[in-house]
C-alpha cells in the first residue's frame, strides 16, 4: 500500500507538471497572438464571463476567437493545477500519517 500511494504521489507530479509545460504553451500562443493585436484586458475579465461580453469582446470583434480561447484554456489550466495540487496533498499527507 505504502508503495502504492509513492508511485501514485509521482504520477500525478509527473502528470502536473506535463499539464503545467501543456497548457502553459497553448497559453502563451494564445497571449502572444492577443498581445501583437494589442488587445488588452484585465484579470477580472478573464473569470467573469459577462464582464468578458459586456466590455472587451464589442471592443475586440474580430479577435473574438482568441480571446475565448486564452481565457479558456487559462481557466482550465488553472483548475487542474488545483486539482493535482489537492490530490498530491492528500496522498502526501496518507504517506505522512499511514506508515
Amino acid at each position: 500500500m505504502y508503495l502504492l500511494l509513492i508511485i501514485a504521489v509521482i504520477g500525478l507530479f509527473a502528470a502536473m507538471l506535463f499539464v503545467n509545460v501543456y497548457f502553459r504553451v497553448k497559453v502563451l500562443r494564445s497571449y502572444k497572438l492577443l498581445v501583437q493585436n494589442r488587445v488588452e484586458f484585465s484579470a477580472v475579465h478573464l473569470f467573469n464571463r459577462e464582464r468578458m461580453e459586456k466590455e472587451v469582446l464589442p471592443r475586440y470583434p474580430h479577435m473574438r476567437e482568441e480571446i475565448e480561447t486564452f481565457s479558456r484554456h487559462l481557466r482550465y489550466s488553472i483548475r487542474m493545477a488545483t486539482v493535482l495540487i489537492a490530490l498530491i496533498t492528500l496522498f502526501g499527507a496518507i504517506l505522512m500519517y499511514y506508515r
